[in-house]
């Protein structure tokens, strides 16, 4: 199933231009990916809200986690490391922390503002193995650091 990345990001970045409030941000960007992206059946962003502590934001699809420690789960490593992480099989994750038992698979990216803060991480949860692919990746790390470059 194709996924016209250049038509998400220019809907994205069309409907956040000029905003730098970040959970206006996260909320756009989260309707968006997920009424667009065909496999992520949760979208979200979890927020940095004290060190090494995430907490939910905005997000679309059945209930989350509402606090996740930079030490737990995919979300946490993603914090911790600042690294992306493409799970395709979140039962071979160690420490998962399953808000959902529908998940099977998981594509988290830490999201920076332009100072270098870590705002926090967002999270796609998709109900299908292997969901995400490098070209998701590829795409959606670019796009958040252009979304929130500005963002307090």
């Amino acid at each position: 199933m194709a996924i016209d990345y250049e038509d998400i990001s220019a809907a994205i970045l069309s409907l956040c231009e000029g905003e730098t409030d970040a959970v206006a941000l996260m909320a756009t960007v989260v309707c968006e990916i997920h009424h667009r992206h065909p496999f992520s059946d949760w979208t979200g962003f979890y927020r940095v809200v004290a060190p090494e502590l995430l907490k939910i934001g905005p997000y679309q699809g059945g209930h989350g986690c509402l606090v996740i420690p930079f030490s737990r789960g995919v979300c946490g490593a993603a914090a911790r490391s600042g690294r992306v992480l493409n799970v395709p099989d979140v039962d071979d994750f160690p420490d998962h922390i399953a808000c959902s038992s529908t998940t099977r698979s998981e594509l988290v990216v830490p999201v920076w503002n332009g100072a270098g803060v870590l705002l926090g991480v967002l999270d796609l949860d998709s109900n299908t193995p292997a969901a995400f692919t490098k070209a998701d990746e590829d795409w959606i790390v670019p796009l958040m650091a252009r979304v929130f470059k500005d963002a307090v």
